[in-house]
């Protein structure tokens, strides 16, 4: 039997149902500037902006069917993982919205040095059979929020991404959580983003006002298709 077979059987023969309670709790402490929000204290934090984005993502889905949202770019240094930390935890402060962010960059994963904890077990763990769903996702104790890592370094991250068992991965995770955002490489670096837009319900495209070029920009769009687009996000605004 092939790996690939191998690890399609385990995880066919896996139960369905994810149970939150056997996922890790980890504290909450991030080590870099990325986060204006703090999961813990709501009220305390300012990032109206991702509240805002919040609030426009719940009004899109009295027309179309979102859980599932993409965030991505057009180049490295836009501020897509900034952008994907940020709204996940304004979704994770409501009462009851038991959220997950996910770190599918798996060319240069981020969030788990964000949030400071280990980059395995996680997502290419789990593919590979390596670990059960549980032990590759991490929750923020006494929070709503989930991170689901990168996980070991793999030499061909799209080949992984190509496999059937994600697909599977995300029936799962979407039966476990109201809201599920996935932090993918830039738009115009790699294919893995592309690949990734079909899994979710909707795309993110962030943008950076003075770095992000218009050519760019143009090029990002008609990678994706105007369609799977729900906005256009823009850091570095200035006042």
């Amino acid at each position: 039997m092939t790996r690939n077979a191998a690890v399609g059987t385990a995880l066919a023969d896996a139960p369905h149902e994810l149970d939150l309670e056997l996922v890790p709790a980890v504290p909450f402490r991030p080590s870099s500037d990325i986060l204006l929000l703090d999961p813990l204290r709501p009220v305390e934090t300012p990032s109206e902006e991702f509240r805002t984005l919040r609030t426009r993502l719940e009004q899109l889905q009295a027309t179309r069917a979102i859980q599932t949202v993409l965030v991505t770019s057009p180049s490295a240094g836009d501020g897509k993982s900034f952008t994907a930390a940020n709204l996940a935890i304004a979704e994770a402060q409501l009462a009851d919205n038991p959220t997950l962010l996910c770190d599918f960059d798996l060319r240069c994963a981020i969030l788990h040095s964000v949030f400071q904890f280990d980059r395995a077990p996680g997502i290419s763990d789990y593919l590979l059979g390596k670990a059960d769903l549980p032990e590759a996702l991490r929750r923020i104790e006494n929070s709503n929020l989930f991170v689901m890592p990168a996980g070991e370094a793999v030499i061909n991250p799209l080949e992984l991404l190509h496999l059937k068992e994600v697909r599977r991965l995300m029936d799962r995770l979407r039966d476990a959580f109201r809201w599920i955002v996935l932090d993918s490489p830039p738009l115009l670096a790699a294919s893995d983003a592309n690949l990734l837009a079909t899994l979710a319900d909707g795309t993110l495209l962030v943008t950076r006002l003075g770095s992000t070029t218009p050519d760019s920009m143009g090029r990002a769009i008609g990678s994706l298709g105007e369609d799977r687009i729900l906005g256009l996000v823009a850091n570095a605004c200035r006042d």
